[in-house]
């Protein structure tokens, strides 16, 4: 079930009205009902994956009981690696199987040795991504004796299948989610006008912003050899306003939606855009999947203790899993691999940490400083996007070849065109909110100072540019294949 469609319309307040009115009895009662729905959200997309979502948390459930029972070390171990081999094991065959078939066919036949075994054409189920890493962080949590282990299978279920970020995030922590599904609630109304705002603030992203630069980007990246340099260009930089709309409007509306039912997921994004160097960015871009990396593989494998070097190997490994967990190809490991270059010199230089304040804080305008940083970092992250939106590699170079020509001098043609005009002019409305309000959560947290009129002006008039700017029937949400 996508959030932009009309059945979530219809399922969000019948799940809410239900949860607040008939099934808060009792806490238990609420999380059950919270799972049901959850199923239902699920399901709504191919119920035969459903046994996929129920295998994993029964499997982590058991696991992490038997992790608090034993005190034996080796046991532990044992039981920690039944719940990797679980998770990683589904999430490796249904997403890199074919992958890994693909590669070792080309290899194979390249050095002129038959490969019998034949990919299987799986279908990815949405979420495996990120309910297995949510659900396996609880794990490795209790095994770590950082978590106790929840003793009620319907706290734990509730937990894995909460329906607003279980497909595409914020990848939670059981630390963090647990003790609310043990917690009693109570309808709060500052906390549910505040969701109410960050999910329309979220669907303008993605509605307005995302699904109308989609279009203009598939047609663009669709025939590389049919555009010119500067249309490219352009295309790349409508593809990154395309996945920040997309992925960040996404993440607005599941915390907003958790905030309906009395929960606080943890920011996802915190204006990537303005960062003023790639590790900047990589702080505020997909925060829980960056923080998931860097607790659950980056630590575990020494960190920086080991001084520079261990420092630079460790990164780089991080941001090469992080791109083969974008995607099953050569071009998103490439990505992750480039993103980890570009990163390792500013932790050579002991600069990695240099940007941990809020640029331009305390003033409305950044220095001619900040704004070329931000234009630079801006830049390389588009180039890093010509290697992510391209199909393989052999259609990277042409990208990149078409980018590079004569042509990427010349006024593109499409730039006078309706649909490109209303994305680059909702853009602009985007990054300006979010610019004034970068010193707060999401970009329609507007000042409190400013009166009430202005105030619910900018929330009406998102609200008729969803209506009259949105395409028909909008699509899905980008990160649902990753």
């Amino acid at each position: 079930m996508l959030f932009n469609s009309i059945d979530f319309a219809v399922f969000l307040p019948l799940v809410f009205l239900l949860y607040w009115y008939v099934f808060n009895r009792t806490l238990q009662l609420q999380n059950a009902f919270l799972i049901a729905s959850g199923f239902v959200f699920y399901g709504w997309w191919d119920w035969r994956f459903l046994g996929l979502l129920i295998f994993t948390s029964g499997t982590d459930y058991l696991v992490a009981l038997g992790l608090d029972r034993f005190s034996d070390e080796r046991r532990r171990k044992l039981l920690l690696g039944v719940s990797l081999v679980a998770n990683l094991g589904l999430l490796g065959f249904f997403k890199y199987y074919d992958f890994f078939i693909t590669s070792f066919h080309s290899a194979f036949t390249f050095f002129g040795q038959p490969f019998g075994l034949r990919t299987l054409g799986l279908v990815l189920p949405v979420g495996i991504s990120f309910y297995t890493f949510q659900s396996l962080s609880y794990t490795i949590d209790v095994y770590r004796r950082q978590l106790k282990a929840t003793e009620h299978p319907v706290t734990f279920f509730a937990f894995v299948s909460f329906f607003p970020q279980m497909l595409a995030g914020p990848i939670e922590r059981a630390r963090h989610m647990i003790p609310q599904f043990e917690a009693s609630r109570q309808f709060d109304l500052g906390l549910a006008r505040d969701g109410l705002k960050q999910m329309l603030w979220g669907l303008f992203k993605k509605v307005v912003i995302a699904d109308t630069c989609a279009p203009i980007v598939n047609a663009i990246y669709g025939d590389p050899d049919g555009a010119t340099g500067s249309e490219m260009a352009l295309a790349t930089v409508l593809f990154a306003f395309q996945v920040y709309g997309d992925f960040s409007g996404y993440s607005d509306i599941a915390i907003g939606s958790a905030k309906l039912f009395g929960f606080t997921l943890m920011r996802n994004f915190a204006y990537p855009y303005f960062s003023r160097d790639i590790a900047e960015f990589w702080r505020r871009w997909h925060i829980s999947l960056s923080t998931w990396f860097r607790d659950y593989l980056y630590i575990p494998l020494g960190g920086s203790r080991g001084g520079k070097w261990m420092a630079m190997r460790n990164s780089l490994i991080i941001f090469t899993v992080s791109g083969f967990w974008h995607g099953a190809a050569w071009n998103f490991v490439l990505w992750g691999l480039i993103n980890g270059l570009y990163f390792i010199p500013l932790v050579w230089l002991d600069k990695s940490k240099q940007h941990m304040d809020t640029v331009a804080e305390g003033r409305l305008l950044p220095n001619l400083g900040e704004l070329g940083k931000m234009l630079l970092t801006f830049t390389l992250v588009c180039t890093f996007y010509v290697i992510f939106r391209s199909q393989g590699l052999a259609n990277m170079y042409a990208n990149f070849s078409t980018i590079l020509s004569a042509s990427l001098f010349t006024v593109p043609v499409v730039l006078f065109t309706k649909p490109v005009i209303i994305a680059l002019g909702a853009s602009a409305l985007m990054f300006t909110l979010e610019w004034l309000a970068r010193e707060r959560a999401y970009g329609l947290m507007l000042d409190p100072r400013l009166p009430a009129w202005a105030r619910y002006g900018v929330y009406y008039g998102l609200v008729l540019l969803i209506v009259a700017f949105a395409p028909m029937g909008g699509g899905e949400f980008i990160y649902f294949q990753f």
